[in-house]
């Protein structure tokens, strides 16, 4: 699989089963925007058969470096960004995973237990990141147990190995070249913003900063019946120039801490 079929096959998975990410991306090509993807994320948790390591095969086969790395001490996570040395607009990857053992034996164990129940063919294979829920229908009640210690681990035990959300590039747009203009933008045709710690993450003077829409809520069927929750999100970032003139290509933490919360569960 070459870098264009993998993109291809992200998208087209992303927008299946996110249709408003589909529709934010229409909005802005009918506004005459040309959108370029910032970068997508994935999600995952720090045992050996599915790290940032297993997650990150398929970019580094494909010509993506390791670039910088992150701590997140309240979610206890831990993240590292690749970038395409050869391809100036191809959209950063950011991968991140749960420090499993600094949780309840509870959700250690109810994640080593989903772990163990994929197949060695999915483990094996570089499109892990494309093969979703490897473990079968969820419990609502196990879910909610998750969320109480981590959204981040509910999110994943529902939604499993996925592209987490991919991200407008709002430097490379021409009239909505304004992180609060675009936020304004997506208001006013009614989406739903995270904003619960301000609508806006960083500033021109970190040289970096995101917004992102509440993620799209799915009816999900679980054991004990049909529950709407979240699935993936669509975000936008604004970088800067430092000094030197070189567009910042990293991440913050503080500003990425608050935009995991996207996925956090709410109701409509």
């Amino acid at each position: 699989m070459n870098y264009d079929e993998l993109f291809s096959k992200l998208w087209i998975d992303y927008t299946n089963k996110n249709p408003q990410a589909l529709k934010i991306f229409e909005s802005f090509i009918a506004e005459g925007e040309t959108v370029i993807n910032d970068h997508i994320a994935f999600r995952t948790f720090n045992l050996p058969e599915v790290n940032i390591d297993v997650m990150s095969k398929a970019f580094l086969a494909v010509g993506f470096e390791e670039k910088g790395s992150y701590i997140f001490e309240q979610k206890k996570l831990f993240a590292k960004h690749f970038e395409h040395p050869e391809k100036p607009d191809a959209p950063r990857v950011f991968i991140s995973q749960l420090k499993v053992e600094e949780f309840s034996p509870f959700l250690q164990t109810t994640v080593k237990e989903i772990i163990a129940k994929i197949p060695q063919s999915v483990l094996n294979s570089k499109e892990i990141i494309l093969a979703g829920n490897q473990w079968g229908k969820p419990s609502y009640e196990v879910y909610q147990k998750l969320r109480e210690e981590s959204e981040y681990a509910a999110w994943l035990y529902v939604n499993g190995f996925t592209v987490n959300h991919f991200t407008v590039s709002v430097t490379h747009l021409d009239k909505l070249n304004d992180i609060y203009a675009v936020n304004e933008f997506l208001k006013n045709q009614g989406y739903l913003m995270n904003d619960g710690a301000g609508e806006v993450q960083g500033t021109p003077e970190e040289l970096l900063e995101q917004s992102s829409v509440k993620a799209e809520l799915q009816d999900i069927e679980f054991m004990e019946g049909i529950y709407q929750v979240p699935a993936c999100y669509y975000e936008f970032a604004k970088r800067y120039r430092d000094v030197e003139g070189n567009l910042y290509g990293g991440f913050i933490a503080k500003s990425a801490d608050k935009i995991f919360q996207s996925t956090d569960f709410y109701k409509k």
